[in-house]
């Protein structure tokens, strides 16, 4: 990632609680950071404003807070969630809003904080948004934050190549993302070698 792509809004406890939410999360390797980084690249093929990229990557960097925040340790278990799990888990995009919103983050990063579970095709939540009525920052999160999740590794979850992974994003396009985000998100050079925020 050039120089650029990092903003003094990245402030150094912006970072310190990316790390701590990866850390809860399981991560190996820092993943935040790495959505973060994939997600302004992809921004920057969208034209997206300076102002609109600070937002997502600030969004990008702590999207999972809500999860921090519900200190659910369910999450770190290698089993598939029970129902009434997996409909709790789904609060976690609003408490992350809400939480972002208590620590003065803005609007904008607490919404697409609120929108990155959010499926092209209506499918997800928390408000079941669709198509464009998705903000693209969210949609370009959605993207960024699952192919991450695909290639990183946790304990609990072993990691796929970025071949696989970017099947599977292909395979849902139209579906879960938006099939522009993909299509944008395939043609980054240099895929695997993207430089995370915590680089610089």
């Amino acid at each position: 990632m050039s120089e650029s792509a990092v903003s003094p809004g990245i402030e150094e406890s912006l970072i310190t609680l990316s790390r701590s939410i990866d850390e809860f999360e399981g991560y190996i390797n820092p993943h935040a950071s790495r959505v973060a980084g994939l997600a302004d690249a992809i921004a920057v093929r969208f034209k997206l404003s300076t102002h609109d990229r600070l937002s997502l990557k600030q969004a990008a960097l702590i999207h999972d807070l809500g999860e921090l925040t519900m200190g659910r340790e369910y999450i770190k278990v290698e089993r598939v969630l029970t129902e009434r799990e997996r409909l709790d888990l789904q609060r976690h995009p609003v408490i992350g809003e809400q939480d972002a919103a208590k620590r003065g983050y803005s609007r904008a990063v607490q919404l697409i904080i609120r929108w990155h579970h959010e499926w092209w095709n209506g499918d997800g939540y928390p408000d079941g948004l669709k198509n464009d009525s998705i903000p693209l920052a969210a949609r370009i999160l959605r993207v960024c934050d699952t192919y991450a999740a695909l290639t990183d590794a946790r304990p609990f979850s072993g990691a796929i190549t970025s071949a696989e992974a970017n099947r599977y994003l292909t395979e849902w396009a139209g579906i879960e993302f938006d099939p522009a985000v993909i299509l944008e998100f395939l043609e980054l050079e240099g895929l695997a070698e993207l430089e995370s925020l915590e680089d610089h």
